[in-house]
């Protein structure tokens, strides 16, 4: 039998920080990003499906939402601001995201590559499956803006700016739904939550 390296290198998500060119507060992986990206996703889904006539499944969307950076593993994470400088940066950098999980794939047995390839390869996942994830992935940025400035860190003042245009620009119903129900409370203090 074959070993497969999969899972290893899966298992080093808890290594690769986010927000590498800001000083945080509190660090976050890509593991802990992307857990609670399917935290968000889901509920974007569950919130589609019940508010606004949706079809989706909240569960293979959350999923999705797990391995949605799973690729950084072999990449790093490109800060933003880099990896969108120019178009052909950002199409240079999307291919060298597709050859990253088309090395994960590749490190799987091969009876297992088609189960993972719909959740790891970008080409092969369903787009309106994807929009979900990543406005769940944008929706988490824009959290993380908010709990550091919530503890005086004013580094994240421009990047807050900046991801809200960009949910301005890309606003869904369901979006709109999370945010006025669930993100004011990212403002208050443990004792105001509990």
């Amino acid at each position: 039998m074959k070993r497969s390296h999969f899972f290893a290198h899966l298992a080093r998500m808890k290594l690769i920080q986010r927000w590498p060119l800001m000083r945080c507060v509190s660090n976050e992986n890509i593991s802990e990003h992307s857990l609670q990206v399917a935290f968000v996703a889901h509920a974007l889904a569950l919130i589609k499906n019940k508010k606004f006539g949706g079809e989706l499944n909240p569960e293979r969307i959350a999923l999705l939402g797990m391995f949605h950076d799973c690729s950084e593993v072999i990449t790093g994470d490109m800060p933003t601001p880099i990896k969108y400088f120019n178009p052909a940066i950002a199409e240079e950098y999307k291919k060298i995201e597709l050859a990253a999980e088309q090395k994960l794939l590749s490190m799987l047995p091969e009876e297992f590559h088609d189960d993972y390839a719909p959740l790891v390869d970008s080409e092969q996942i369903n787009q309106e499956d994807y929009a979900i994830v990543k406005q769940a992935d944008s929706l988490c940025a824009y959290l993380k803006c908010l709990e550091e400035l919530n503890v005086g860190n004013h580094e994240f003042a421009k990047a807050k700016a900046n991801i809200e245009h960009n949910l301005q620009k890309r606003s869904t119903p369901e979006m709109e739904y999370f945010l006025a129900t669930f993100v004011d409370s990212f403002n208050l203090t443990l004792d105001e939550i509990s």
